[in-house]
């Protein structure tokens, strides 16, 4: 039998609606903005050998948010250098966030922004279809690990794009977070085998550790209210629970006792603390920086 159960990215308009549930509910933008105010400085300090132009390319953008945010640290450890920001994503909306953002910034005039809607994929066969010299110091993949059909050889592909003295960040939820609880238990339910979408920090250290690739991490922690999820028929657990699971209208199509699994898991002291009546998941992020492959 067919599994009933689909993508929620097969839905843009839902999964955006969700998407924006998750950030409301979550700590986890802000968990990200401290990472780049506190960390990121440091390791971007030694990135550009001292050149006056640096390239940027950020893979799976979104609406750019993070990646701004990114490029004003940047500004502030190289005051006066140009930078070449490839920007990477296949959204047409979110590009178009992205743009008018930009376009509303003013002190942006150190940035030329090459606009790429695509997938990282389909931005790597173009690279090598044009045979591409240009080698990149600072290259970032922010939660986007997920819509890949093979992880290790993106990462590969990236990093060997990285200049010298380059880095590579990523970002994905950590291991050791709810969410790898939950795809360890129901990944064959839950899990879209053409992408690696139940993929953590913990399957991209055994992959970098079995090459015997060096790299730095650091945890992010991070929180999210998932009340909702356990008051039947709501609309925004519903739509919470869609986004936990990826699943489109998880709590329709999902088999009584998949749900009853799935919800059982979610409370389970593995994946969240209940504290004054309020469900609080385990959404902690993890960061890995590499460098240029030597």
């Amino acid at each position: 039998m067919a599994n009933p159960l689909k993508s929620l990215i097969v839905d843009d308009g839902r999964y955006q609606k969700s998407f924006k549930l998750f950030l409301e509910r979550s700590s986890e933008h802000q968990c990200m903005q401290d990472f780049i105010h506190n960390m990121l400085p440091d390791i971007l300090s030694s990135i550009g050998n001292g050149k006056s132009h640096l390239n940027v390319i950020g893979v799976g953008s979104g609406a750019g948010e993070i990646d701004l945010e990114m490029l004003s640290v940047l500004r502030m450890k190289h005051p006066g250098v140009t930078v070449d920001n490839e920007v990477v994503e296949p959204s047409s909306q979110q590009l178009h966030n992205y743009r008018v953002s930009v376009s509303q910034k003013a002190d942006l005039d150190h940035i030329k922004f090459t606009w790429n809607k695509m997938t990282a994929s389909e931005f790597e066969e173009q690279w090598k279809a044009k045979k591409m010299t240009k080698k990149a110091d600072f290259i970032h993949m922010i939660q986007m690990l997920y819509y890949v059909k093979d992880p290790g050889a993106t990462i590969n592909f990236f990093q060997s794009l990285l200049d010298k003295n380059g880095k590579l960040l990523i970002i994905l939820v950590s291991g050791q977070s709810g969410w790898g609880k939950l795809w360890r238990t129901y990944r064959n339910q839950l899990c879209n085998i053409e992408i690696s979408q139940c993929v953590t920090t913990g399957d991209i250290k055994s992959f970098l550790d079995s090459k015997g690739v060096s790299y730095q991490n650091y945890e992010l922690p991070s929180q999210m209210d998932i009340t909702e999820c356990f008051t039947e028929g709501n609309e925004k657990g519903e739509l919470l629970l869609d986004f936990l699971t990826e699943v489109l209208d998880f709590s329709k199509t999902a088999s009584p006792e998949l749900k009853e699994g799935v919800l059982n898991l979610l409370r389970h002291p593995d994946c969240s603390a209940e504290t004054d009546g309020k469900v609080i998941f385990n959404n902690g992020l993890e960061v890995i920086v590499l460098d240029q492959l030597s």
